[in-house]
């Protein structure tokens, strides 16, 4: 077995893992004259970062010219308040003071925008729209930061995981990889954990946080992350932070014929009458303009998923006059749904059965096998409150009160997903891998979603839409910065 050096095996900083948060830390050293290795398993740069839509900032060059009158300091206490004070308060606080500066940086090194918006009825224009195609918005920023790390001397090694942190005393030496089968000890100063999370990790899902994944939490757009970092970090001594937080949200039906973002699965996320199993309510569905309220109360039960139901009244509506609801900025908020039939047909004629169509009530409870009984009280009740305006149950606001009572009667499944997970590693507000002890490991440094202590129980959707981009790019360029001191550049 080969364990000899490769040629070029001594570095300032090895980074492990090559998504937004790997890639900011490695620019950020080698700008600042460090030598610099990072290390991806997979065989292309970005991870999930290739799919997000943008990240969260304020007081940034974008915002002013829109006199956006939200402070870092509102955003640091909203933040807070909506985690109830469970969040590192001076890691919070980092991050968000960083957050414009953090977008001059990028707009500098090529990387483009498009605009800051709110994805969220009277929220602020937090969220920092990266300029891509649809469906991978982030991939153009993967792209530019990895040609100018490369340009700066990153040697980035694809399809190189690391497999152990080398640890001497309080020193971190470096990390030992595997490329093409064979160990390759690398000598690095410093370790920057980058690897993105363990949404695929069946076991630690299930053990942290009770879910079956794939059944009742599925991730989405989540590939080979089974806490490889996080596990590294353990193992040297890190602190656990975090472990079991999943930034929840609901989607639409799947399966044969329905496309994701089509016109059927906007109208099942609408906040129009939805039930459980049983062919019960279980929330205030206007909560469906808070991704994060609606995944938390989708996520409370236990098979994964509940039925959208409205009838063709409804539909009508949605055609002729548009949604309530943006689904993603593909549909924003009053997108004439006016591709709902042929979308509908596409997947009743490929058999899907997470929709059904229905005369009566009754027949649409016995199509997606729920007592017809209790989904006509359920559906009877819900039609009462609409007549009065009032929902004695939820208090609903009247003017999402829309009765279910004109054949052609729908119902739609929506699941509960997971974008990803939210915790790991225990840091302080400088990015530093602390131990159980609240002592910093000299020389390690854990960024992005591999890191605890950003959030409460849930993600920070009201306060900070694009926290999980915002954080990752941040974070790294703080590691990056502060591993930069600790070698004395």
């Amino acid at each position: 077995m080969k364990t000899g050096k490769a040629e070029n095996s001594n570095y300032d900083v090895a980074i492990i893992g090559g998504g937004a948060s790997g890639l900011a830390a490695a620019l950020t050293a080698a700008e600042g004259g460090a030598r610099v290795v990072l290390l991806e398993k997979r065989n292309h740069m970005g991870g999930s970062s290739n799919f997000a839509e943008g990240l969260f900032a304020v007081e940034s060059e974008m915002q002013r010219p829109m006199y956006m009158n939200y402070s870092r300091a509102q955003a640091f206490r909203n933040v807070m308040e909506y985690n109830h004070w469970k969040a590192n308060a001076r890691l919070v606080r980092a991050f968000i003071d960083e957050s414009a500066a953090t977008i001059s940086w990028l707009l500098n090194r090529g990387v483009e925008f498009t605009e800051a918006i709110t994805n969220i009825p009277d929220g602020w224009r937090t969220l920092h729209c990266l300029k891509g195609p649809f469906g991978a918005m982030g991939s153009p920023m993967i792209k530019t930061l990895t040609r100018r790390a490369r340009e700066k001397g990153v040697d980035i090694r694809l399809a190189t995981p690391a497999k152990k942190i080398l640890r001497k005393g309080d020193n971190i030496n470096g990390v030992i990889a595997e490329r093409e089968g064979e160990p390759e000890p690398i000598e690095a100063k410093t370790v920057v954990i980058a690897s993105g999370g363990y949404a695929n990790n069946k076991e630690w899902i299930k053990k942290y946080t009770g879910y079956d994944l794939g059944v009742n939490a599925i991730p989405i757009r989540n590939y080979d992350k089974v806490g490889d970092g996080i596990r590294l970090g353990w193992e040297v001594g890190a602190a656990e932070e975090g472990m079991g937080v999943l930034h929840f949200f609901r989607v639409g039906p799947m399966g044969p014929g329905v496309r994701m973002l089509c016109h059927v699965e906007c109208a099942c996320l609408q906040p129009f009458l939805w039930v459980n199993q049983q062919g019960e309510r279980f929330c205030d569905e206007s909560i469906a303009f808070n991704d994060t309220f609606e995944g938390n109360a989708s996520a409370r039960l236990k098979e994964g998923y509940s039925y959208t139901i409205f009838d063709d009244a409804t539909k009508e509506l949605m055609v002729e006059h548009g949604i309530e609801k943006s689904v993603s900025n593909k549909n924003l908020t009053g997108t004439r749904l006016t591709n709902f039939d042929r979308d509908l047909k596409k997947a009743l004629d490929k058999k899907n059965t997470e929709i059904a169509v229905a005369g009566t009530i009754e027949e649409l409870a016995r199509k997606i096998k729920v007592e017809p009984s209790v989904l006509k009280a359920t559906v009877d009740e819900y039609n009462r409150f609409c007549d009065t305006g009032c929902d004695e149950v939820f208090a609903k606001e009247p003017k999402y009160l829309l009765p279910v009572k004109k054949p052609k009667f729908y119902a739609m499944k929506g699941h509960t997903v997971f974008l990803g997970t939210l915790g790991g590693i225990k840091i302080n507000h400088r990015m530093e891998v602390v131990d159980e002890k609240e002592k910093a490991i000299p020389g390690l440094y854990t960024v992005g979603t591999d890191a605890g202590g950003l959030y409460g129980d849930s993600y920070c959707f009201l306060p900070a839409s694009g926290t999980t981009l915002g954080f990752a790019v941040n974070s790294g360029r703080i590691a990056g910065r502060n591993a930069l001191r600790y070698i004395g550049k």
